[in-house]
């Protein structure tokens, strides 16, 4: 196979048309939604905005919920991220802002989007109900390493998790410390120019999305053992910022509940919490404690570093 970037021409032709059909598919959805509940304008933009393998389908399964409560739609629109998912490359501030603009009221959307001025700016506004979903760290590190090595070909370090890293231990490894852009480099043969970064720098550009009372911290934990109440407050937060249901708040609790369906998600492998307990070897547990324990204490995951 050649290196991701002979690739990525293609590619992104294809994405440009793909992206052509999905705003037509949208106009097609908001006009339905109009016709079935009247204007969309007065609707917030709806936003799941997460670290990557952090729950993300989850919320946007929620999210998509409200599109049955009333004047909101599936913008169907690619995830807007701030890495480019073909080359790994950090796409510019100018980029991602651009993508969040093209949003439309009653739009629901996700993304992976660091927490920049601009992007804080846009998103705390008041007509936009935003929502920013956490994971056990730990977890995410198990996550990625299944989803980088088994369910996503096209990831730019998928050849590097199969080829070079031979045992699951040695992909957590990596997974937790990261990966330079010279042993990336040296085991795929060729120029790799995006390095993997330690799961403490992976998420340090999100932290501050915790300091915006605007947008709405959600744990991916709570969904699963506290459900009704992680919903009411997804809805609680969508009514402040202008939402208006057509139903009772217990029918609209009810229809995002059943929303909710893990099998359908193109990423969902089990969904565990605490799973990180089973894998991680006390090499690990060292490793991360080394790399990431601060982020832990930050998160609310530990209390301490005796775990």
């Amino acid at each position: 196979m050649p290196p991701p970037n002979q690739l990525s021409k293609i590619e992104n032709l294809e994405s440009k048309i793909l992206f052509q059909a999905r705003l037509l598919r949208r106009a097609s959805r908001r006009a339905q939604q109009t016709i079935r509940y009247g204007s969309l304008g007065k609707s917030p933009i709806f936003f799941a905005n997460s670290f990557p393998k952090s729950g993300t389908h989850l919320l946007t399964q929620v999210l998509k919920g409200f599109t049955r409560l009333g004047p909101v739609v599936e913008s169907g629109l690619p995830a807007i991220t701030t890495f480019d998912g073909f080359t790994g490359r950090q796409r510019s501030e100018s980029e991602v802002l651009a993508d969040l603009e093209r949003l439309l009221p009653g739009d629901t959307a996700y993304g992976h989007v660091h927490a920049f001025p601009a992007a804080t700016s846009f998103l705390c506004r008041d007509n936009i109900a935003a929502y920013f979903i956490l994971r056990d760290p730990r977890d995410v590190v198990i996550s990625h390493v299944h989803y980088v090595a088994e369910m996503e070909p096209k990831h730019i370090h998928h050849r590097y998790y199969q080829e070079t890293l031979k045992s699951f231990e040695e992909r957590i490894r990596a997974s937790i410390t990261g990966v330079s852009t010279e042993q990336l480099s040296t085991a795929m043969g060729y120029s790799v120019l995006e390095p993997l970064p330690s799961i403490r720098d992976r998420f340090e550009p999100y932290l501050g999305w915790l300091e915006h009372p605007e947008i709405l911290v959600l744990r991916y934990e709570e969904f699963i053992t506290n459900c009704k109440a992680t919903l009411e407050q997804v809805l609680d937060h969508a009514l402040i910022h202008g939402f208006s249901p057509s139903c009772t708040q217990e029918n609209a609790i009810h229809i995002l509940e059943e929303s909710i369906d893990p099998q359908r998600s193109p990423t969902f492998r089990q969904g565990k919490v605490g799973s990180w307990q089973d894998e991680f070897s006390q090499e690990h547990r060292h490793l991360f404690k080394q790399v990431a324990g601060v982020l832990l204490l930050q998160l609310g995951y530990e209390e301490s570093r005796d775990w």
